[in-house]
C-alpha cells in the first residue's frame, strides 16, 4: 500500500491548504472490509476518505502518516455513510476518525502504462519500479453523448477467420464473448491482442487487458505469452487476483476504463478486454451485501445492469470534432451449462452491440474456436468490414447455420439424395476452413484469401479431414509466392479486378501442384 499513499499524498497536496473546512465522523462499526461512519453528512458517492488515529492534528498532518488507509464511500444514509476500506482493514477500529478528502477515486494514467502490469488503483505490481504516469483521473465518468460520437465503421481485426467474417468487431464497439468455462473465451481475446501486431503501427490500437478475479498464474501466463510474442509494447495489464479484496475486483474494471479512455482523448484507438464481468459482479454482489443493501433477483443488488451498463457505455468511437478515438470493448462473460438466459448474462447482452457464443459441445468436438453461429451476432455487422472481407464471405454464416440443421437432420436418415451430401460435405469442408488453433492469428488479407478459395471451389476436391493439413500448405504458398497480392490487398482494403485475376491464378497453380502431389 505504500505507494499508493505516496501517490494520493501528491494528489491531494494542492487541495491540502483548503483543508480546515473538511468535515469528519467517527467509525461507528467495521468488519469484513466495511466501515460503517457516523458523521460525513457532505460526503459524496465514490468519495476517498482517510481513517485516522489520531484526532489532535490537522489533515495536511495525517496525510504524511507513512501508512494511512483510505476508503471509498459507496453507501449515503440518512445518519451517515457506509465505505469499502482500500487497504489494511486490520488498522480501522470503532471509535476512529475519519476525515473526507474532498474528492473522487482518481488513477494515474498515462503513455507511460505501456507494458506494465498494474493493479486496480494503477499502481504496478511487476516489480520494474513506478509508472511515472501524472495525469490523474476519476475511475467513474459520464459516458460521451450521442453528439460527440461517430458511426462505427473501421474494422478491429481479430486475426480470428470465424469472427472477421461472420461476427465483425469495429473499433468502439462492445461485443460480449460468452460461454461455459474452458471453451476458449480468454482465447480469443488474447489472439485479438496479439493479431494488432500486423496492423500498421500508426493505427494500432493500445490494448488492455483487465483479469478480474482471475488466478495469478493464469494471469502471470498470459503476460509471460504477450511479452515472448511482443504485444507488450502495446499491451497494459490490470489485474485484481482472486486474492485481492472484492472492491479492488469491483474497481478494476473502471480501472480499464479510463486508462483506455485516455488514449481515445488523444485521437488513438484503444482496445479494453474485461475478464470477466461475472467475477466483477460476484464482487459487487458481495460488497453490496455487506452494506446491507437489499438483495434482489438471484441476490444481486437492484443496481448490478446500472454497474455493466455505465462501465460499457464508456466504449464509444468518438467524432472528428472530439479527436476521432474510439474505446472497443470485449467484456467476457462465463455462463453455467450454457444458460444465457441467467441474470448477469441477460444483461450484458442487452447492453452490448453484439455476442459471439462459444458452446462447450461444438468445443468437445473439436471445433476452434467454438462459436454457435446461430446466436452469435454482430449489430454493426458488415459496416465494419473491409471491401475484401464482405466480398468473400457474404453467404458463410447463412450456409453454416442450413449444415446445422442438415447434420442434425442427418442423423435421423441413412440415406441422402446427392445434392444434401454436397451440401454437407461443403458445409464440413467450410467448418474446417474456420477452426484456427490457439495463438496463431492471422492478417486479414491471409484470412480473405484463404476464405476466397475456400468459397470459390478451390478446396472441393480436398475431403474435410484433409482441410487442416491443405490450409496449412497454402498459408505457405501463398506467403511464398503470392506475397504482392497479398500486400495489395492490406494496402487497399478490397479484392480489385487486377487482385482477383492474380490471386485466381495462384489458386490454379496451388491446385495443380497439389493434384500432381497426389
Amino acid at each position: 500500500m505504500q505507494s499508493i499513499i505516496e501517490r494520493i499524498e501528491k494528489e491531494i497536496a494542492a487541495w491540502a491548504p483548503e483543508a480546515g473546512a473538511e468535515e469528519t465522523g467517527v467509525v461507528r462499526a467495521t468488519g469484513d472490509g466495511i466501515a460503517e461512519i457516523d458523521g460525513l453528512s457532505k460526503a459524496a458517492m465514490n468519495e476517498m476518505v482517510l481513517f485516522d488515529p489520531t484526532f489532535d492534528r490537522t489533515l495536511a498532518d495525517a496525510l504524511k502518516d507513512p501508512s494511512p488507509v483510505y476508503g471509498l464511500v459507496l453507501n449515503l444514509e440518512e445518519d451517515g455513510v457506509r465505505t469499502v476500506i482500500l487497504g489494511d482493514a486490520s488498522k480501522v477500529y470503532e471509535g476512529m476518525l475519519v476525515r473526507r478528502l474532498g474528492r473522487l477515486l482518481s488513477i494515474p494514467v498515462g503513455e507511460s502504462l505501456i507494458g506494465r502490469v498494474v493493479n486496480p488503483l494503477a499502481e504496478p505490481v511487476d516489480g520494474k519500479g513506478p509508472t511515472g504516469a501524472q495525469d490523474v483521473r476519476p475511475i467513474e465518468r459520464e459516458a460521451y453523448g450521442v453528439i460527440d460520437r461517430a458511426p462505427v465503421d473501421v474494422p478491429l481485426h481479430t486475426g480470428v477467420k470465424a469472427i472477421d467474417a461472420m461476427i465483425p468487431i469495429g473499433r468502439g464497439q462492445r461485443e460480449l464473448i460468452i460461454g461455459d468455462r474452458g471453451t476458449g473465451k480468454t482465447t480469443i481475446a488474447i489472439d485479438t491482442i496479439l493479431n494488432q501486431k500486423s496492423e500498421p503501427k500508426e493505427s494500432r490500437p493500445i490494448c488492455i487487458y483487465v483479469a478480474i478475479g482471475q488466478k495469478e498464474s493464469k494471469t502471470a501466463k498470459i503476460v509471460a505469452e504477450l511479452a515472448a510474442r511482443g504485444a507488450m509494447a502495446y499491451t497494459i495489464v490490470v489485474t485484481a487476483p482472486a486474492s485481492s479484496p472484492a472492491a479492488l475486483q469491483f474497481l478494476a474494471p473502471f480501472a480499464g476504463a479510463t486508462i483506455g479512455e485516455y488514449f481515445m482523448e488523444q485521437g488513438k484507438d484503444a482496445l479494453v478486454v474485461y475478464d470477466d464481468l461475472s467475477k466483477q459482479a460476484v464482487a459487487y454482489r458481495q460488497m453490496s451485501l455487506l452494506l446491507r443493501r437489499p438483495p434482489g433477483r438471484e441476490a444481486y443488488p437492484g443496481d448490478i445492469f446500472y454497474l455493466h451498463s455505465r462501465l460499457l457505455e464508456r466504449a464509444a468511437k468518438l467524432s472528428k470534432e472530439k479527436g476521432g478515438g474510439s474505446l472497443t470493448a470485449l467484456p467476457i462473460i462465463e455462463t453455467q451449462e450454457g444458460d444465457v438466459s441467467a441474470y448477469i448474462p441477460t444483461n450484458v447482452i442487452s447492453i452490448t452491440d453484439g455476442q459471439i457464443y462459444l458452446e462447450a459441445d461444438l468445443f468437445n468436438k473439436g471445433q476452434r474456436p467454438a462459436i454457435n453461429v446461430g446466436i452469435s451476432v454482430s449489430r454493426v455487422g458488415s459496416a465494419a468490414q473491409t471491401k475484401a472481407m464482405k466480398k468473400v464471405s457474404g453467404k458463410i454464416k447463412l450456409e453454416l447455420a442450413q449444415f446445422r440443421e442438415l447434420e442434425a437432420f442427418m442423423q435421423f436418415s441413412s440415406d441422402l439424395d446427392a445434392d444434401t451430401k454436397k451440401r454437407i460435405d461443403s458445409g464440413r469442408r467450410m467448418t474446417e476452413i474456420l477452426n484456427q488453433g490457439r495463438g496463431a492469428p492471422l492478417p486479414f488479407e491471409m484470412e480473405a484469401a484463404i476464405i476466397f478459395a475456400a468459397t470459390n471451389g478451390y478446396l472441393d476436391s480436398v475431403p474435410p479431414s484433409g482441410i487442416g493439413e491443405i490450409e496449412t500448405k497454402l498459408q505457405d504458398f501463398l506467403s511464398r509466392e503470392a506475397g504482392g497480392v497479398l500486400t495489395a490487398i492490406r494496402e487497399s482494403k478490397e479484392i480489385r479486378e487486377g487482385s482477383e485475376e492474380t490471386l485466381r491464378e495462384k489458386l490454379d497453380a496451388f491446385v495443380a501442384r497439389h493434384a500432381e502431389a497426389k
